[in-house]
């Protein structure tokens, strides 16, 4: 046999040579201008947060895998790059978001009866892009608020949210507000098995009438169950979806009404602070149903598929971690944010960097030092650089002007 045929791809010569600069599928660079931006923008919405009295908090990049897929955590297994620890033999993971991770934070170390509001901002990792966003590697930053029950803090993170997407300026925002205690409610009071709860969960995502009619038929439940999950789909809109979803569910669970009410209330808070907000109801949207306990919520910009920021209360997420308290929260990608962001990001036009000569002498490495701790830009030569000062896009040197290290111009 030819002996090419023997030779693993990754030995080949090309593989070694030419392709070293390649990156994993969805896995980026950021380079200095946008870097810089992007810093910017994390310092600002890092900074609101701590005006809102949010405690930021840091979370592992890598934990044991019961932890990351504990709880919230399930759906995200697929998501998860996990591997083996080479200290304990036990599997690990790479997160692939932060919520649970803050949740086992509270958890553990919050007062149980005081509320704790914490944020966090880091690189994520997932296993798989989405079909709209091929990075596999978002920037997560989130806020999350623990220990209140009422549509009070619910209102607070939304309202938090917004002002986040306000500083990051982002414009014609559009908020969806949903609620998947309502189809759990009309879940249980109509007694379907977990077998069919999933089916049913399904196509209410996907909108398939068809289908809808075929499970339910099949689950021998009676004629108005029937009819409140048929409303379920068609019970999307602006402020008459909750007048119609009183009218067609009018015989269902005392919890829906309650769900309702907190939807209308709610609705009506947010438009008082932000009267030119279009928000828009969808009884249907169950995302992240599976940890979800409440009223779920997502911002939109046109032009774009998919949500830039979304959130909801999750109850019992702290439960596996040995306390449950009520908590409710947002997240969002702050690279996806950048993207949309209409405020100056720039710096002011600053003079450029100073050079400083290749001279080792006492004074001048004050002087360097005094311009630096005052915010200017020194890049000191090395010794046998080929490049000169313009390159380096500096437009003044350091330089000996009777007996002191001066400030000079270039000239070009």
């Amino acid at each position: 046999m030819h002996r090419a045929f023997l030779t693993p791809l990754y030995m080949l010569p090309s593989m070694l040579t030419d392709d070293r600069w390649l990156l994993p599928d969805g896995i980026e660079e950021v380079l200095p201008s946008e870097a810089a931006r992007l810093e910017r923008l994390r310092r600002e919405v890092l900074d609101l947060f701590g005006t809102w009295g949010y405690r930021l908090v840091v979370t592992p990049l890598i934990e044991f895998i019961e932890s990351l897929l504990t709880g919230a955590g399930h759906d995200l297994d697929i998501q998860t790059f996990k591997l083996i620890d080479q200290i304990s033999g036990r599997q690990l993971g790479v997160r692939a978001d932060m919520t649970p991770q803050v949740a086992r934070i509270d958890a553990r170390h919050s007062e149980s009866t005081v509320p704790a509001r914490l944020c966090y901002l880091g690189t994520v990792l997932h296993a798989q892009s989405d079909h709209l966003e091929r990075s596999r590697s978002p920037m997560q930053v989130g806020a999350e608020l623990y220990g209140h029950a009422g549509i009070a803090s619910d209102l607070e993170i939304v309202s938090l949210m917004l002002e986040m997407l306000a500083i990051a300026g982002v414009k014609n925002v559009h908020l969806d507000l949903g609620h998947v205690g309502i189809y759990r409610a009309l879940a249980g009071q109509t007694g379907l098995d977990p077998s069919a709860e999933g089916q049913l969960f399904e196509i209410l995502q996907r909108k398939a009438s068809p289908e809808l009619s075929e499970l339910l038929a099949a689950t021998n439940i009676t004629p108005d169950a029937l009819a409140w999950f048929a409303a379920l789909m068609d019970l999307n809109g602006g402020s008459e979806v909750l007048v119609e979803a009183r009218r067609r569910l009018a015989g269902a669970d005392r919890r829906v009404h309650g769900a309702l009410d907190d939807l209308e209330a709610i609705a009506h808070a947010l438009i008082a602070k932000f009267p030119s907000l279009p928000i828009h109801f969808d009884l249907a949207e169950l995302r992240g149903y599976h940890y979800h306990t409440g009223m779920v919520f997502a911002a939109f910009v046109p032009g774009y598929g998919r949500d830039i920021a979304r959130g909801g209360r999750y109850d019992d997420i702290g439960r596996v971690f040995g306390r449950a308290r009520p908590a409710t929260g947002f997240s969002a990608d702050l690279r996806v944010l950048l993207r949309f962001c209409s405020v100056d990001l720039d710096q002011e036009e600053q003079p450029g960097p100073i050079l400083a000569p290749a001279v080792d002498d006492v004074e001048l490495h004050e002087t360097i030092r005094r311009l630096r701790a005052t915010g200017h830009a020194v890049i000191q030569e090395l010794p046998g650089q080929a490049c000169g000062p313009v390159e380096m896009g500096c437009r003044q040197r350091l330089s000996q002007v009777e007996g002191a290290w001066r400030l000079v111009p270039l000239t070009s």
